[in-house]
C-alpha cells in the first residue's frame, strides 16, 4: 500500500493545457491505512462527481478500486502503480464497455499527465480524453 501514498493529498484536474481547469480531486487514506478514498468533484455539469476505494487485490500483485459517481454508476476496476505509472484498466468481461487509464507521474511527483481509452468491440482502443493532475 506504500506505493498509493504518491497519491495522498489534493490535486486540480483538467485537460492538457491550455485547457481550463475541470474540477479537483483528493486521495486520503482510511483510519488505519488498508484502503484509500478518493474524492472528486468537477466543475461542467458533464463531468460526474464521484468516490473510489482503492485496495489491495485479493491476489496480493496490485490493487482494486471500486468506483462510484453521482450519476449511480458503480464499477471495478484492476489497478497498479509502479515506477510512476498509474493504471487502472476493466477487462472485456466489463458488461457494456472495457476502459483503460494510463497515467504517469512527474519526477517531482506533483503532476500526472493521463489519458483515458475505450474498447467497445473487445478488441479495438480508441482515444476517450486525456486528464492532467496537478498536486494543489
Amino acid at each position: 500500500m506504500d506505493d498509493l501514498e504518491a497519491l495522498v493529498g489534493e490535486w486540480g484536474i483538467g485537460g492538457p493545457p491550455p485547457a481550463e481547469p475541470l474540477g479537483r480531486v483528493a486521495f486520503e487514506w482510511m483510519a488505519g491505512r488498508r484502503f484509500l478514498v478518493q474524492r472528486w468533484e468537477s466543475e461542467p455539469p458533464e463531468f460526474p462527481d464521484g468516490l473510489a476505494v482503492i485496495g489491495a487485490a485479493e491476489s496480493g500483485d496490485g490493487y482494486l478500486q471500486h468506483y462510484f459517481d453521482s450519476r449511480g454508476v458503480a464499477r471495478r476496476y484492476e489497478m497498479s502503480l509502479r515506477d510512476g505509472v498509474w493504471k487502472l484498466w476493466r477487462t472485456a468481461e466489463a458488461p457494456d464497455f472495457s476502459q483503460r487509464f494510463t497515467g504517469r507521474l512527474s519526477d517531482d511527483g506533483n503532476t500526472i499527465e493521463a489519458k483515458w481509452e475505450i474498447c467497445h468491440d473487445g478488441s479495438t482502443w480508441e482515444h476517450d480524453f486525456d486528464l492532467v493532475y496537478k498536486r494543489a
